[in-house]
C-alpha cells in the first residue's frame, strides 16, 4: 500500500471549452471590402489549483483580424483541463503543467478557433503548432533573469 501512495499518478480528468466570444463590430459594412485582413494571434496560458493534486490548465487564443485599422472579426477562447498530479517534485509538475498539459489542450483549441470563423462566414484561421516547452523554457528564463535586474537596481 505504501508503494501506491508514491507512485506517481497523471490523469486527465476533464477537457472543456471555458470560454469563447465573437465580435464582428464592424458588420455588414466591412464585409464588401476586398483588402487583404491582418490576423494578429496571442496566447496565453494558465494553470490554478483545484484541490490537493488537482489542476485546471487553460489556453487562450485572441485572434484579432483586421482591415486598415478596422476590426473584421475577433475570436477569444479558452479551452481548459483538469488534471491530476500527484506524487512528483514540484519541478516536474511545473513541467507537466507548462508543457505536457497546454500540448494536450491545444489541439481543441485550434479546432475551435477554426469552427468559429468558418461558422461566423471567413476562411479558416488555422493556428500553427506551438512549441509548448520552447515558450515554457523562456518564461523560466525570464523569471530567473528579473530579480537578477531587480538585484541590479
Amino acid at each position: 500500500m505504501a508503494d501506491e501512495q508514491l507512485t506517481p499518478v497523471f490523469n486527465i480528468q476533464r477537457m472543456y471549452l471555458k470560454d469563447l466570444s465573437l465580435e464582428q463590430p464592424n458588420s455588414p459594412q466591412i464585409l464588401t471590402e476586398q483588402a487583404q485582413p491582418q490576423v494578429d494571434i496571442n496566447l496565453t496560458l494558465a494553470a490554478e489549483p483545484v484541490a490537493e493534486g488537482v489542476f485546471e490548465v487553460s489556453v487562450t487564443a485572441t485572434v484579432t483580424t483586421k482591415i486598415a485599422e478596422r476590426t473584421l472579426f475577433l475570436i477569444e477562447a479558452k479551452q481548459a483541463g483538469i488534471f491530476e498530479i500527484r506524487n512528483l517534485p514540484n519541478e516536474q509538475i511545473e513541467g507537466i503543467l507548462g508543457i505536457v498539459c497546454p500540448q494536450m489542450i491545444y489541439p481543441y483549441l485550434r479546432a475551435v478557433v477554426s469552427d468559429v470563423c468558418t461558422r461566423a462566414g471567413f476562411p479558416p484561421v488555422l493556428l500553427t503548432e506551438v512549441n509548448f516547452q520552447a515558450m515554457f523554457e523562456a518564461r523560466q528564463q525570464a523569471q530567473a533573469e528579473a530579480p537578477a535586474a531587480e538585484a541590479l537596481n
